[in-house]
């Protein structure tokens, strides 16, 4: 049986705490990070090659996204501005000025509209193109929001964060239309490829949603505090991260684990599934980003296997220390 190597992607200086990947483009995949270190990185989603660093945040980096043709990239930071990014250039095309520290951005599918979550406790929504003054502004939190993202219907938002409160609004009137109350603060959110599921981290819980009523579909508490999730675009499993520094990958349906694997050296950040499903991204505390194979022994992308035995080929991403240890 190959063993799992995760590549590594090296670049980052100081904890990675936000990933996403772009859905496939003409010009291929592509994944962006957010650090600490104020330099969000863009790298090819199938290799995990360098592609660009974005300089010119002056403080830490929180949030990151990237847009449906992967032609434009967003960040929050700690400098109390969002920015959008020409992704081909790595020029700023926009910064929009917060009164506190930024740490969520989504674009609505036309990418015409830039969603940022505050500090200051606000959710707003931006035009594009102008970066004076938002368009709506989302208020009713009463703890900071560490995630927000437009609904199924754009014309919803929805955001959790430190308030322990999942909410949905209506952008429209710019009121709040449901208050789900969590165990504990929210820590990630992510909606499934067919957009039919939408899946949060909450203290050592794991819940999924109807992305569309917000009804919950069901829960898994964890042995460790988790902090991000991602559910496969097939559906059939889920991986984790959190404070154990492990991926655990757990079969959607039972809610059983099927495999866990050792590589990073911090507590797990942020992880999210390849549009094809075929590798998984995790962000970790030790400042790396790390590739996995979902089908492991299977030849993608830098994974090559001769005689069943596994290797890796590339100058920038290279494989993790730590075997992965499939268990029953």
């Amino acid at each position: 049986m190959a063993r799992q190597m995760p590549l590594t992607c090296s670049g980052h200086t100081r904890p990675v705490v936000d990933l996403t990947f772009s859905p496939v483009t003409p010009d291929g995949v592509f994944i962006i990070s957010a650090c600490k270190d104020g330099k969000p990185i863009l790298r090819n989603g199938v290799t995990g090659d360098w592609v660009g660093t974005f300089e010119g945040h002056k403080g830490a980096v929180w949030g990151a996204t990237i847009n449906d043709s992967a032609l434009l990239c967003a960040t929050g930071a700690a400098d109390f501005s969002a920015r959008v990014w020409d992704a081909v250039t790595g020029d700023v095309k926009h910064c929009y000025e917060h009164p506190h520290i930024v740490k969520a951005v989504d674009f609505s599918k036309d990418s015409t509209k830039l969603l940022t979550g505050c500090n200051d406790k606000n959710i707003r929504c931006w035009d594009v193109e102008k970066p004076d003054q938002e368009v709506v502004k989302l208020s009713g939190h009463t703890g900071a929001p560490k995630k927000a993202m437009f609904g199924v219907n754009e014309s919803e938002v929805i955001s959790g964060g430190d308030d322990k409160t999942l909410r949905v609004w209506d952008i429209r009137s710019g009121k709040e239309v449901k208050s789900i109350a969590l165990d504990a603060s929210l820590t990630s959110m992510e909606r499934s490829a067919d957009e039919k599921v939408l899946t949060t981290t909450h203290g050592s819980t794991v819940s999924f949603w109807d992305a569309k009523t917000l009804e919950k579909v069901k829960d898994k508490k964890m042995d460790a505090p988790a902090y991000t999730a991602s559910l496969h675009p097939d559906k059939k499993t889920f991986v984790w991260g959190g404070l154990d520094n492990m991926l655990h990958v757990v079969d959607y349906e039972t809610c059983d684990q099927v495999e866990e694997y050792k590589g990073h050296f911090g507590p797990v950040h942020c992880v999210q599934y390849s549009p094809d499903g075929e590798v998984y991204a995790s962000g970790s505390e030790d400042g790396t980003v790390r590739l996995w194979q979902t089908r492991v022994g299977t030849e993608y992308g830098l994974w090559k296997f001769a005689n069943g035995k596994g290797t890796t080929d590339s100058k920038s991403a290279t494989g993790a220390e730590g075997a992965g240890t499939p268990t029953a």
